[in-house]
């Protein structure tokens, strides 16, 4: 390159790369919507997440018998629960057998068949002494032990007694068998 070369190239005014009116204005629009959207977005992720992070309240127990009227027969005790899930409250309808086992400590079992779901009853003549399920003929031994057709036992109240009441609190995996 000669000198006058040189000197053309490095006199030249600078050109600037500049925002035309267009760009300008797609930007502003874009950024605007944007933040609009994320207005509109963001409470509905909140709605959806909310519940998800909220601490669980722990399962508390419920007053449903009398210590005095449970017995070595199961009696089945019918009760009512409030819960909160998500932003629903109810008080659903429950049920448990209760009885005392040969160790006169006092369990409760769900009275719902581990087969498909169906209230199992206690007795009669299907299967005396024994729990029985009418909709598919499962069968559980007094302590919620499956003998027929289910393929678990029976679920377990959690139990305490106090000052001569006997409360159920959350369900569990049965620990008697």
């Amino acid at each position: 390159m000669d000198h006058n070369e040189q000197q053309e190239t490095t006199h030249k005014p600078v050109k600037r790369k500049e925002m035309t009116r267009r760009q300008f204005l797609s930007y502003t629009l874009g950024g605007a919507g944007a933040f609009m959207a994320g207005g509109a977005i963001l409470p509905m992720i909140r709605f959806a997440v909310d519940p998800i992070l909220q601490k669980k309240e722990q399962g508390g127990f419920v007053k449903v018998i009398e210590e005095s009227k449970v017995t070595k027969e199961p009696t089945e005790v019918k009760f009512k629960i409030h819960q909160v899930d998500g932003w629903f409250e109810s008080d659903p309808k429950l049920a448990a057998w209760i009885t005392k086992g040969d160790d006169g400590k006092v369990y409760a079992l769900s009275p719902v068949c581990k087969h498909l779901g169906c209230m199992v009853s206690w007795g009669g003549e299907e299967a005396p002494n024994e729990y029985h399920c009418p909709c598919h003929g499962a069968r559980y031994a007094k302590d919620g032990k499956n003998l027929k057709v289910a393929p678990k036992p029976l679920d377990e109240y959690e139990v305490k007694t106090e000052n001569g009441w006997v409360y159920l609190g959350p369900l569990e995996p049965n620990s008697r068998v």
